[in-house]
């Protein structure tokens, strides 16, 4: 009956915290939408120089036909990401790959299977998928299939390894037709080239076809290239010229996991006045330039993309800013203050208050006593540690419908925990392992900085689950119910 109960209980928490997403960015609004998408820089290549991140574009109304033909979406949809790299390093060279939404934030086509942690051995088990199910005829060759430089894989799954914002304004369903018109219709070959052909330059191409002029690159403070972080600010300064284009920014923080963490994107002079590893150089061999451009990125360069998203978390957000605009213009300062409750109170339900994630903090030192008391962990520390000891003695597989699950390999510690929205919770999920889980993201969430942490409206849905899981795990260490240990696991894997 209790087990009912709790399942009865996830359930209701995927269902609508899955919904509440579709509501946000991943459900088709009546009149389509375009985005900008700017995702972190990796600590890869020559982004550990530049910084500069990647530039997508977010379709909400077109989805593919293929990798590289594109469709209105049909009923249930959730649109699509489209963007190019230096090398897609498919069979044929070409220019973008078009994938669905869900497929690019989470590696999976249905959100109800969406990862709740990541790994390098998770990203590769979803670009594998990926790639026979959607790149058959596309991705024969054997780079395609096992290079690592092969970029279609940065398509997959992408919160897995960075956070990323998504800047957001309405479309029609005539500029969606004539946009799939357009690039259907086109050449799909590759010319990329880092100083005029990178991704903001084709992210900058496909939002000017909607809008002229509504992305451009800044010159001065990325050295004569576009940045990605050039082509979000000016998509965000055009949006807040248009009231009608209803405006919205929306955040996608990376998993927790052992993946590196990935860090801010960065214009050229942003990248000189912040990075140490540059700026001692520049002091050097550059000390006439160096004042020159520190002064331009502090007078015309700065874009803080949190801070955008802060402002417009919500088309209801934007919308009530520029009515407070008005009511001020008209002295109705009843209106005004109307309005701005309303605007503070669509903001809170979003991201939350200071008051309210310190809350959080609080009840959740008072969880983590209960659990070192019971002994279900060790200590707090342990953690921070708990899922590269997971990734150590298990490895992730898929199920026939699409639901990631982690298993023992070879050692004396049989589990199987699930790593899914939809399945940690189920009679299938390893208990004890699936509550330590929720634990070790809870923890993740409340120390990050804001620019790597989900919003408060995402954690909700954690904290529900969290409860839950603490429920389910004091059930199964009841008289009849053998489950393994979490010290049993440290020593399995090669911990304390």
């Amino acid at each position: 009956m209790v087990d009912g109960r709790l399942r009865k209980v996830c359930g209701h928490w995927v269902a609508a915290f899955t919904a509440a997403l579709l509501t946000c960015l991943l459900c088709a609004p009546a009149h389509g939408a375009v985005g900008v998408i700017l995702n972190e820089s990796l600590d890869t290549s020559v982004a550990r120089i530049t910084g500069s991140g990647h530039s997508a574009v977010y379709l909400s109304n077109i989805c593919p036909e293929t990798p590289i033909k594109l469709r209105l979406c049909h009923a249930g949809e959730n649109g699509s990401v489209i963007s190019n790299y230096t090398t897609l390093g498919e069979d044929q060279p070409y220019e973008w790959n078009v994938v669905p939404l869900n497929v690019y934030l989470y590696g999976v086509e249905d959100a109800h299977y969406r990862p709740l942690f990541g790994s390098p051995e998770l990203k590769a088990l979803l670009e594998e998928r990926y790639r026979e199910k959607h790149l058959a005829g596309y991705c024969e060759s054997e780079s395609c299939r096992t290079s690592n430089k092969a970029e279609w894989r940065e398509m997959v799954g992408a919160t897995l390894e960075r956070s990323m914002y998504v800047f957001v304004i309405e479309t029609t369903r005539a500029q969606d037709l004539a946009f799939i018109a357009d690039f259907n219709s086109g050449p799909n070959e590759n010319h990329f080239n880092g100083m005029t052909r990178n991704c903001a330059d084709f992210t900058r191409r496909i939002v000017n076809t909607y809008f002229p002029g509504a992305t451009k690159g800044d010159y001065i403070n990325d050295f004569g290239m576009t940045s990605p972080k050039a082509i979000a600010r000016s998509f965000s300064h055009y949006a807040h010229h248009h009231p009608e284009a209803a405006f919205r920014v929306y955040h996608y923080a990376q998993l927790p996991g052992g993946i590196k963490r990935s860090t801010p994107a960065r214009t050229g002079t942003e990248q000189l006045y912040r990075s140490k590893k540059l700026l001692l150089p520049m002091a050097l061999f550059a000390p006439h330039e160096l004042p020159f451009f520190a002064a331009s990125y502090v007078l015309t360069g700065r874009f803080n993309p949190e801070r955008e998203m802060e402002h417009h978390p919500s088309p209801q957000a934007t919308a009530a800013q520029y009515q407070i605009q008005q009511a001020k213009a008209e002295n109705d300062e009843d209106r005004v203050d109307q309005l701005e409750m309303a605007e503070a109170g669509d903001r809170a339900r979003v991201l939350g208050t200071d008051d309210e994630w310190q809350q959080y903090r609080r009840q959740f030192d008072s969880i983590i006593g209960d659990a070192i008391r019971n002994e279900v962990i060790p200590e707090r520390e342990y953690l921070t540690r708990m899922l590269k000891r997971l990734d150590d003695a298990g490895a992730p597989v898929v199920d026939d419908n699409g639901a990631l699950w982690l298993e023992s390999t070879g050692s004396d510690y049989n589990f199987r925990v699930g790593l899914s929205a939809n399945n940690i919770a189920s009679p299938a999920s390893d208990p004890q392992l699936a509550y330590i889980m929720m634990l070790a993201r809870a923890a993740y969430v409340l120390k990050s900085p804001k620019h790597h942490r989900e919003t408060m409206a995402e954690f909700r849905g954690d904290w529900e689950m969290l409860k839950a899981g603490r429920i389910r795990a004091a059930k199964s260490t009841s008289p009849g119910h053998v489950l393994p240990d979490s010290r049993r696991l440290a020593t399995a894997s090669g911990g304390r």
